[in-house]
């Protein structure tokens, strides 16, 4: 039989047991929540800007004058005199002399021309009064008619031909002596001089060659897909007065020139594949002082880039070429979702393209990349997220300062 002792001692066991295990479950903390993890993809965007755009055609070209002119010589003999101005650069008038080759024959051949024109002279006159003494002869004749050369008509003929080979042998003369004066055919500039004083030149001879400074013009080259942004309709004069932006250096300095389209050569050259369109500028060297569209000189020669001014789109925006996936981009509507929209893109300009139509001011355009992009789903923008970052940043922070403070209290 069990004694009172056996009995109690287990009770006490089991009850120390569940009072231990009752206070270790007093203990045990609940298990913590997880917080809720948002997989909202984040995105970042820019701001679409609308506005009226220029379209622009870049080329380069050589500037040269409009006219140039290879100065020859049209009589024989020696070059007399030489005006200062005629050297190479040297500024002319148009009619200017620049250089004279001896006269001295041209002037003897012009006094024997007026000599031979007054012998015809005289021997008209003289035929034409014998003529009137013939018809009034015959008149007194009755019952005959006089000939032709009764009324002495062949030798009037005859003396009325050596009167007009006179006048011509004057006209010749004199149109020689003018040549033996060389002269400029506009406002030029010198290029070349290829005579000297006491040189002797022949018919055909080099004296030398003149610019004109009148007008400069530059063959500016352009890719035939590029005349489309020219002018908006389909025409062969395309480009033609549109506005063209000139760019290149004086005295070490980057210079602007403005020009105008004066022409289209209206052919594709055969090597280049390029159309070609003539930019003219007036008074390139700025000696006319009515002349105020640049403070410096365009010299022939220079080499120039060009920007031509196309036709001008009402509402354009540039958007980055990569952006853009078969005719359509990625914009964050009011409702932070994502839309992919149809865009009209008129060119491209170099990493970007020209959008006319699908876009506002304003839009969100989205330039980070997706992973899985679908139409309608709801994304964030990395700026919020940034925020909300700081946000429980400084929440922490202000929870800690509260427990180190409560500590330091008690």
């Amino acid at each position: 039989m069990a004694t009172k002792k056996q009995i109690i001692i287990p009770i006490v066991i089991l009850a120390t047991g569940i009072a231990a295990m009752a206070i270790f479950s007093s203990m045990k903390k609940p298990p913590e929540e997880k917080e809720k993890v948002d997989n909202t993809p984040i995105v970042a965007v820019e701001n679409i800007s609308v506005a009226p755009m220029t379209l622009e055609v870049n080329s380069y070209g050589m500037v040269k004058p409009k006219y140039e002119t290879e100065l020859i010589a049209q009589v024989n003999g020696e070059i007399v005199e030489l005006n200062d101005v005629f050297v190479r650069g040297g500024f002319v008038k148009k009619d200017q002399l620049l250089a004279r080759i001896d006269p001295s024959d041209y002037h003897a051949a012009l006094i024997d021309a007026q000599a031979s024109m007054a012998t015809a002279r005289a021997a008209l006159e003289k035929e034409v009064a014998q003529g009137k003494v013939a018809e009034r002869e015959w008149r007194q004749i009755e019952n005959s008619s006089p000939t032709e050369l009764s009324l002495r008509k062949p030798q009037l003929a005859q003396e009325l031909a050596r009167v007009k080979a006179a006048q011509a042998s004057i006209l010749r003369a004199e149109r020689n002596l003018e040549r033996t004066e060389i002269r400029a055919p506009y406002d030029a500039m010198i290029d070349s001089r290829n005579v000297g004083l006491g040189s002797f030149v022949g018919i055909g001879s080099k004296i030398g060659h003149v610019l004109a400074t009148a007008i400069a013009e530059i063959r500016l080259p352009v890719a035939d897909n590029q005349l489309a942004f020219l002018v908006k309709t389909k025409s062969a004069k395309a480009g033609v007065n549109a506005q063209v932006n000139l760019i290149g250096t004086y005295a070490g300095k980057d210079t602007q020139w403005q020009a105008k389209i004066a022409r289209s050569e209206g052919v594709i050259d055969n090597k280049s594949r390029m159309s070609y369109l003539v930019a003219e500028i007036n008074d390139p060297y700025l000696l006319n002082s009515s002349n105020k569209s640049s403070n410096a000189p365009l010299r022939f020669g220079s080499y120039v880039n060009a920007k031509i001014m196309g036709y001008t789109i009402s509402q354009a925006s540039l958007v980055p070429r990569y952006l853009v996936v078969n005719g359509k981009v990625a914009i964050l509507d009011s409702e932070s979702k994502l839309n992919y929209v149809t865009i009209d893109i008129v060119r491209q300009q170099g990493s970007h393209v020209v959008v006319a139509n699908g876009l506002a001011d304003g839009d969100q355009l989205i330039v980070s990349a997706l992973d899985y992009p679908v139409d309608g789903m709801k994304l964030a923008l990395i700026s919020n997220e940034s925020q909300q970052e700081e946000k429980d940043v400084e929440a922490e922070k202000s929870e800690t300062q509260m427990a180190s403070n409560k500590e330091s209290g008690e």
